[in-house]
């Protein structure tokens, strides 16, 4: 009677066998640290109110919070990011987190800010931060011409009071602009051109 042989391992079987466990254990630590990563928070700068382009920036106006943000860490800044000389180079409503996209340098600032009169009344929309086009009606011998877009794209600054309560027949709004159309805002202004102001997607 012949004794049965045992059948031998290959090492190639031995090879798949160790690559197997291998594989098991990277798919483990990557899951805990998708998750580990995902549990891990980070101290950010969150606007305590609502800021307009080209205003200083300052830490009073900002709450420290901590959030998750994952690869995105970067595109927030932390309290020790801002420094003295910073501001902003876009509207921030309150509530939102300090975007690095949405801070330059003083120096570098292209806009300023204009005081325009609304030949007409502001429509209840318009608050500070709001983004709106600046419309004129050139003025004629008799009456006023076509209106048309003086510039587009400006932001509300703030809403100017006349005595403590803003004028009902020509409210006045503070518009942040660039420094290349301050010419042509003057130029309506002094030319006597109804102004009047226009939120975004309100034509």
């Amino acid at each position: 009677m012949t004794t049965p042989t045992r059948a031998r391992r290959t090492p190639w079987a031995d090879a798949r066998f160790f690559i197997g466990v291998a594989l098991v254990v990277l798919s483990i630590v990557g899951v805990w640290l998708i998750v580990d990563a995902s549990r891990s928070t980070t101290p950010v700068l969150r606007a305590d109110r609502t800021i307009v382009p080209g205003e200083a920036l300052s830490s009073a106006d900002f709450s420290v919070v901590e959030v998750s943000l994952g690869t995105a860490e970067d595109q927030y800044l932390a309290p020790q990011d801002l420094t003295a000389g910073h501001i902003a180079t876009r509207a921030m409503a309150e509530g939102e987190l300090l975007s690095a996209a949405a801070v330059g340098d003083a120096d570098d600032a292209r806009t300023t800010t204009i005081v325009v009169e609304s030949s007409v009344g502001l429509p209840a929309e318009i608050d500070a931060g709001t983004v709106v086009e600046l419309w004129q009606a050139p003025p004629l011998e008799e009456g006023y011409d076509e209106p048309r877009i003086l510039v587009a794209d400006v932001t509300v600054a703030s809403l100017v009071d006349s005595e403590g309560m803003m004028t009902q027949d020509r409210p006045a709004v503070e518009l942040v602009i660039d420094r290349a159309d301050v010419a042509d805002v003057l130029s309506a202004i002094t030319g006597g051109a109804a102004l009047s102001i226009v939120p975004l997607g309100s034509r």
